[in-house]
């Protein structure tokens, strides 16, 4: 087997240089004659761009990361994409403009910056979220516990709402909550729960107060808000509601991958799909003298339903939003398009201004901006209840 060690040739690396077919399983381990037993390093297999894969290292994966380059990891399935075209599903139709400005308005009065300043202060007080660590699955395991509490008390159980764990095999869990309506058609608000450093994972710390902290907190402050009306407590909405916080999106998006491979192979009938990763971050934006906004995705997403999340944050936020792209794979929006359900993805600003602390100790809740944060979090809350009473 072929090993190239990334870190010798430096981080200007061309990443085509550690590309190689995929290995041989069979091969013996180095060493022959000398006696010597080597272990073979273990290899995973990533798609860069659709079509366009490697099989590399673990440390080569960092490595890439360290380079700016996303990919998913589709070591397990082998599934590239799209593994689901969207153009085998029926397409959804969403609305013209939000239609429930009244409710909504009211509902947004219920959200609380302390609440998730408090949130983020005990999510980044575990030393890493690193979805191979304990520390992840204990992280993971507060945040369940917060989810689980948030249902509990507004009664939204008695009408069938819950929250699992949805497990993996590296040790950190998924986590899903489901607000169901009158029918299974599903609308999806994500963010990814685990943290990295990419220069020691195991060891280091990884705060993870941005990445994606402030999404996790984001969308629990909006689950939190929607809870207090009563038709969606009562399971009276049209559609059903999921918030989902994703492991191991540091990984190569793998446990959103496993999530929406699992709801493709049922007919799981997902409308419409929503990613909070990074919501806080605002200094670089004011530095280059640019006016504070959220920043909308508009490469590897669903065009109509981007339209929607435009109108959204034009309707209900008090910033505007800035058209801005990030390539392929970045974030867990793209494990939904690969499973053949429209997605889209919000994030802090135009992307050549988002927060560069990331992936590092620095990531810490001092540098966020929570009155940005509670834009996102107006955004998330609007888009959930405009959703789950809309005509899909």
């Amino acid at each position: 087997m072929r090993v190239i060690g990334l870190l010798a040739l430096g981080a200007a690396v061309n990443a085509k240089s550690i590309w190689r077919n995929q290995p041989d399983q069979d091969q013996a381990p180095l060493g022959g004659d000398f006696g010597l037993n080597v272990p073979v390093e273990e290899q995973f297999l990533i798609e860069l761009n659709p079509g366009e894969t490697a099989w590399v290292t673990e440390e080569e994966k960092w490595e890439l990361r360290r380079q700016g380059k996303n990919f998913m990891d589709i070591t397990k399935h082998q599934d590239t994409f799209p593994e689901i075209n969207l153009l085998q599903k029926s397409k959804v139709k969403f609305p013209i403009s939000p239609a429930y400005n009244r409710t909504v308005r009211s509902l947004i009065k219920g959200l609380s910056k302390d609440n998730m300043h408090k949130n983020l202060e005990t999510f980044t007080s575990f030393h890493t979220r690193y979805y191979k660590s304990s520390w992840g699955a204990q992280s993971s395991d507060w945040l369940y516990s917060q989810v689980k509490d948030v249902i509990d008390m507004s009664g939204a159980g008695k009408s069938g709402a819950t929250v699992k764990k949805f497990k993996h095999d590296w040790g950190q869990n998924s986590v899903i909550a489901t607000i169901p309506g009158k029918s299974n058609k599903t609308v999806v608000i994500g963010a990814h729960q685990d943290s990295i450093n990419l220069f020691l994972p195991s060891f280091l710390a990884a705060p993870g107060a941005d990445d994606d902290g402030s999404g996790t907190v984001t969308i629990l402050e909006a689950l939190h808000a929607l809870l207090r009306d009563d038709d969606v407590v009562d399971g009276k909405a049209p559609n059903t509601i999921e918030f989902q916080w994703y492991s191991a999106e540091e990984g190569g998006l793998l446990g959103s991958q496993e999530i929406f491979k699992d709801y493709s192979s049922r007919s799981v009938d997902v409308k419409a799909m929503l990613q909070q990763d990074m919501t806080g971050y605002t200094q670089k934006t004011l530095d280059a003298g640019e006016p504070e906004s959220v920043g909308v995705i508009t490469d590897f997403v669903d065009p109509d339903l981007t339209e929607f999340i435009r109108k959204t944050i034009s309707t209900y936020c008090d910033i505007p939003y800035i058209e801005t792209k990030c390539g392929y794979a970045c974030s867990d929006h793209a494990s939904a398009s690969k499973y053949g359900y429209p997605s889209a993805f919000v994030i802090e600003s135009d992307f050549k201004y988002s927060d560069t602390k990331i992936h590092t100790t620095e990531d810490k809740i001092e540098y966020l901006d929570f009155n940005h944060i509670l834009q996102h979090a107006k955004m998330t809350l609007a888009f959930a209840y405009e959703m789950a009473f809309a005509d899909l």
